[in-house]
């Protein structure tokens, strides 16, 4: 589940050409696992996020990103939840749906929990995100 950026052998093949990497076939007793999207065309693409927040010392919710493409659609995924801090750098690798060549936009949420301080404000002082297996951002 955390295989993304791949190891130093190499990232497992599947698929079409998964022949044409002779030297990857001869591992033995490894489990490989595939997430897919619930609907067609059923592709992810696997992100790792970096948040570093701001606003306040410490609080309480989550911390969720909304993915935006070009025919409209839009996805959210949780990255962080619980005690949430400032001090700290959030990170995660995100299925996502949404191709990174349709995005247009990704929205940061804080989704605040109920016994939080009512005056609190956090905001990302950071959001990095790299995608592909050659980790462009």
């Amino acid at each position: 589940g955390a295989c993304f950026p791949c190891p130093q052998e190499g990232c497992p093949m599947m698929g079409h050409y998964a022949d044409r990497f002779s030297e990857k076939l001869k591992r033995v007793d490894q489990k490989y696992f595939l997430n897919t999207a619930a609907d067609e065309p059923f592709a992810t693409w696997r992100q790792k996020v970096f948040i570093k927040l701001s606003g306040v010392k410490k609080t309480r919710g989550d911390i969720n990103l909304v993915y935006y493409d070009t025919q409209g659609n839009s996805k959210e995924y949780e990255v962080a939840s619980g005690d949430l801090s400032q001090d700290d750098i959030y990170t995660d690798y995100l299925d996502v749906e949404i191709n990174p060549k349709n995005t247009t936009k990704i929205e940061f949420l804080w989704n605040k929990a109920i016994f939080s301080l009512l005056w609190a404000r956090l905001g990302a002082e950071r959001v990095n995100i790299i995608h592909g297996a050659d980790g462009h951002r």
